[in-house]
């Protein structure tokens, strides 16, 4: 299958060897600073250099100095986790659709059939696959919105839509794939050149460094691409859009929230309608609020809609946890002496922070005291980001470090033990479920145990955010003692990180 300008995640990842992160960072001033800390119980044994951490590795107030990021899908999941409860579907107008139990149910052509046997190793659909398939591949072609948890096998949907309704013999773009970041726009256009390998359709992204010459027009039936890049390529004439059947939104409540790409996602649809009237429109998404759902209804008024209960997308194989400390400095402490020293059988960790500066200080402290571990933030650049993904992916690093850059989408099979190190919020330091859903979703994958530590400072308002999180899924988040040793023995000892 030839990849036009494209790029396999192999490719964009970068194999360099050596652990990376970014360097410790200055102190910072103001609210950043701890007042009135102690030392917990056990503290003597910790290096002397954390009294003069403690002013670094604490919590901010949301200002306009503070450099946080939004969430970013990076990877899609490798493997399946299905539902135990049922689809729930609305279906529009009188068309009748019949689940499918195989995938030859489908009438896909041999080659898809081969890719999906022999390359993807699938042996039947799952279940978010069986009901929205039939809705997507046969006529009348309606729009779909489909929410479903990671891991269900969303990403096959709709790649396999592009693979199947495209024509082969039609050399110009006739799919197009809109995803939130270039990371995720590498790895969905991977899935399709592995699926797709029989066939003889071609593909490009705009994950590649190779910038195109203005002058050259796309003749690849599928693209994948950022708003940026693609539209680019649309003001200069470059990607035509007159020949379209697919349009997907990936990540879609991203994509249609206010905050995120909106405004660039509802012009660029508004146009390829312009110029090809019947596109199907499908957006996948892992979760949706209220408010996206109604505009994503609102853009696409003749659609079918899948969609999964709210409350099955926190998946229960994770055991969550809270962890109240007195000060904001007591935070590492519990990191560095309750929580991973005593992860003997520890798969992957993935630490969330709320700032690029955490980010960085945290990285350097661990780092300090032997772990092997990376960061990553919004900031870097694009190899350095590919880089440290890669790094984590294939084990090389245990740790990984992170702002909200990676809490969606990024999977890692091995991840066990997350730590909410900041809860997360939004601007106003309101609740953020979605985010919160997200983060601890990168643990547990694919039917294994997992456990998610909130650290959350008395002295401020974690507790009370983490409350209305834990309300608003109907999940109780039990409390354990920040100086109990034993009691973080039994919880890692069941979630199967130390033999106690």
């Amino acid at each position: 299958m030839s990849a036009q300008g494209g790029t396999s995640v192999e490719a964009a990842a970068g194999t360099a060897p050596g652990t990376s992160g970014a360097a410790a960072a200055a102190p910072a001033d103001g609210p950043n600073a701890t007042d009135g800390a102690r030392q917990p119980a056990g503290a003597a044994s910790i290096s002397a250099t954390v009294a003069a951490l403690a002013d670094r590795v604490s919590d901010v107030k949301v200002g306009k100095e503070e450099q946080t990021d939004e969430p970013d899908p990076s990877m899609k999941s490798a493997g399946l986790q299905e539902s135990e409860k049922e689809v729930e579907t609305n279906i529009v107008g009188e068309t009748m659709y019949t689940s499918a139990s195989t995938f030859e149910d489908l009438g896909l052509p041999t080659e898809l059939l081969e890719g999906l046997y022999v390359e993807m190793k699938f042996q039947r659909p799952s279940k978010v696959q069986a009901t929205t398939l039939p809705m997507i591949l046969n006529p009348p072609h309606r729009d779909l919105i489909a929410q479903a948890h990671n891991g269900s096998g969303k990403t096959t949907c709709f790649v396999l839509a592009m693979l199947t309704r495209v024509d082969p013999e039609l050399h110009e773009p006739q799919a197009l794939c809109v995803c939130p970041t270039r990371e995720l726009v590498a790895q969905n256009h991977a899935v399709l050149q592995k699926m797709g390998k029989y066939t003889k359709l071609e593909s490009m992204s705009t994950s590649t460094s190779e910038e195109l010459p203005t002058s050259q027009k796309i003749k690849a039936q599928i693209i994948f691409g950022t708003h940026g890049r693609l539209k680019f390529w649309i003001s200069r004439r470059m990607l035509g859009l007159g020949k379209m059947k697919v349009v997907v939104l990936d990540e879609a409540d991203n994509m249609l929230e206010a905050q995120g790409f909106a405004d660039d996602s509802f012009r660029m649809i508004r146009e390829i309608r312009s110029q090809s009237p019947g596109i199907q429109l499908l957006m996948f998404s892992a979760t949706y609020s209220e408010v996206v759902r109604k505009f994503a209804c609102r853009i696409s008024r003749e659609a079918n809609e899948v969609f999964l209960p709210k409350e099955e997308l926190s998946l229960d194989v994770i055991k969550q946890y809270r962890v109240n400390v007195p000060y904001k400095d007591d935070k590492v402490w519990v990191l560095l002496q309750q929580i991973l020293p005593n992860c003997e059988k520890l798969g992957q960790t993935i630490i969330f922070v709320r700032t690029r500066e955490m980010a960085r200080v945290l990285h350097a402290r661990l780092t300090e005291d032997g772990f092997k571990c990376t960061a990553i933030s919004g900031e870097m650049p694009f190899d350095k980001r590919d880089q440290v993904v890669n790094e984590f992916r294939t084990g090389v690093t245990t740790i990984l470090i992170s702002t909200d850059v990676l809490s969606r989408g990024f999977n890692v099979d091995e991840v066990t033990l997350v730590v909410n190190y900041d809860i997360p919020t939004d601007r106003n330091r309101e609740p953020a479920f979605e985010t919160y859903l997200h983060r601890i979703g990168r643990s547990g994958r694919f039917g294994r145990k997992g456990v998610a530590f909130n650290l959350c400072v008395s002295n401020w308002n974690d507790g009370q955010i983490l409350d209305r999180i834990s309300e608003y899924f109907q999940r109780e988040i039990p409390a354990v003692e920040y100086e109990d040793e034993e009691a973080f023995l039994r919880i890692l000892k069941d979630a199967g990180l130390t033999d106690g």
